[in-house]
């Protein structure tokens, strides 16, 4: 890719992401693009983003493959890993080397190398004070993430985090945790979907996904609608 169609992209992904703070948006959507963008324009292998609910409990929320969706749970499964530390500190987490990360994180090691990864990069999501989860970048190549692509990222996981909390004031707590919520319940109703589709069309969860997805954008639905349909069955999505 050469510099001048990289920073074109950028722009058009910055523009997208924008696009969401106008109108109504689907929150997971736009974390899907966020991920989508970052593997596509940035030098990483895969991405995903852990969102805090109102709990203070940490959920998977969009990740660019089961692989790396796969990783997040095993931090999760084990409360331990460079997102999780991301999320608690509100600082970027890297880890050159996931070979040589604290015995702590030994599921999250062994998990992030069965799947191919070789180092990560954990860019937290927040405004001023709070954090409300963390980006995480996987790379299969060792070594630290260029400087140029930790500030892009860190860029679009901004505009996302304004999206998430749709310009409100961080004193409207109850619209914070309502928005976050509902990212999270959405979250859960689309997996359900990803696994029906599977089922009925013989494909894999990431073509399942890309399926609701591709509806959606074509139909203008939003896609936790276009999944809660799935799920019901009252909508039967083609090949």
């Amino acid at each position: 890719m050469t510099e001048l169609t990289r920073e074109g992209q950028l722009v058009d992904a910055f523009a997208t992401l924008a696009d969401t703070l106008v109108d109504d948006y689907d929150a997971v959507d736009l974390l899907q693009t966020l991920v989508d963008n970052c593997r596509d324009l940035l030098d990483v292998t895969a991405a995903g983003i852990l969102l805090t609910d109102p709990d203070g409990n940490i959920e998977v929320v969009a990740s660019t493959s089961e692989a790396s969706r796969l990783v997040e749970v095993m931090q999760l499964s084990a409360q331990a890993g460079p997102c999780i530390d991301c999320i608690t500190t509100g600082q970027a987490v890297s880890v050159p080397d996931i070979s040589k990360s604290p015995h702590k994180w030994n599921r999250f090691r062994d998990s992030a190398a069965q799947q191919g990864f070789a180092s990560v990069y954990a860019l937290p999501m927040r405004l001023r004070e709070t954090t409300i989860g963390a980006l995480n970048l996987l790379r299969s190549d060792f070594g630290e993430l260029n400087e140029r692509d930790v500030r892009a990222a860190q860029a679009l996981a901004d505009v996302a985090t304004i999206g998430i909390l749709h310009a409100r004031s961080l004193q409207e707590s109850d619209a914070v945790r309502d928005q976050l919520q509902r990212a999270l319940t959405s979250r859960i109703v689309i997996e359900q979907a990803k696994g029906v589709l599977s089922q009925t069309h013989s494909v894999t969860t990431d073509e399942a996904f890309n399926l609701m997805r591709r509806y959606s954008r074509n139909h203008g639905m939003l896609l936790s609608t276009v999944a809660e349909q799935v799920v019901s069955r009252s909508l039967i999505i083609g090949e």
